[in-house]
């Protein structure tokens, strides 16, 4: 492996759960700047991956590092190391409106000093603004300003994704995990998620899990592929697409990624 120190790593990482494996020595890394995809067959390992890179699933063997320094975090502690991470569906807060929910991903570089909050001084006020500003800011960014002060329960499937990836970027992340973004949406949603992802800051470290290869394939600069548990073909997007082993794994010998 040669990432660079600044980006992520995962080194021989193996995971079982009860006698199963679900990761098998996967190795890959994601540079700042690049967006890395992870693509599979269901059940090939990619949501277990993430699950590991965030804290929720220790890992048998192997090592996850980043920035240069071995990861070793509990999930609530991932902001803290520059670190977001969006979801399969979007699990928002319901009953919060759509910027309330965004301001939550802020709230960690917005939090006014403990005696101003309880005191209610106007430091406590400049806090609150400036969250709320961020907010708008990354809802205005996704297009969604417009739903800004309605409940996120009333709002549509795709509008809530908007929301979700909006609270994940509001948190200013350095690395941004982006787990099946494209689930559920229609063409035109996708076109546009293509065109959000594409005009991400290029300092971020973007690492991508997504069946729709569509996406995977307009957006990605490196696409690591699992099957079982292992990592069975990495490279450009043209590489693997044309990887008589991904094929295979996908849809048979004589499937076409499309």
């Amino acid at each position: 492996m040669t990432a660079p120190a600044a980006g992520l790593r995962v080194d021989d990482v193996s995971v079982r759960f009860a006698g199963l494996t679900a990761l098998d020595g996967v190795s890959l890394s994601a540079s700042p700047g690049q967006v890395t995809g992870v693509i599979g067959p269901n059940g090939a390992g990619k949501t277990t991956l993430f699950n590991v890179i965030c804290g929720y699933v220790k890992p048998a063997k192997g090592a996850i590092s980043w920035r240069g320094e071995a990861l070793k975090c509990r999930p609530h502690q991932l902001v803290k190391h520059g670190i977001a991470r969006t979801v399969q569906g979007v699990r928002l807060f319901p009953h919060l409106t759509a910027l309330e929910n965004v301001m939550v991903g802020a709230n960690h570089l917005h939090k006014p000093h403990l005696g101003a909050a309880f005191l209610g001084l106007p430091g406590s006020d400049r806090s609150e603004r400036a969250l709320r500003a961020a907010g708008h800011e990354e809802l205005e960014r996704l297009g969604v300003a417009d739903v800004a002060d309605r409940p996120t329960s009333s709002l549509p499937y795709p509008v809530q994704k908007r929301v979700s990836l909006a609270r994940a970027l509001a948190a200013k992340p350095d690395l941004l995990l982006l787990d099946e973004p494209a689930g559920g949406l229609g063409a035109d949603d996708v076109t546009e998620l293509t065109d959000l992802i594409r005009g991400l800051d290029k300092s971020i470290t973007v690492l991508l899990v997504e069946h729709r290869m569509d996406l995977v394939m307009s957006v990605c600069d490196q696409v690591n592929v699992l099957d079982s548990g292992r990592v069975i073909a990495g490279g450009s997007p043209a590489e693997v697409q044309s990887n008589p082993q991904v094929l295979e794994a996908y849809l048979g010998s004589e499937a076409q990624l499309a």
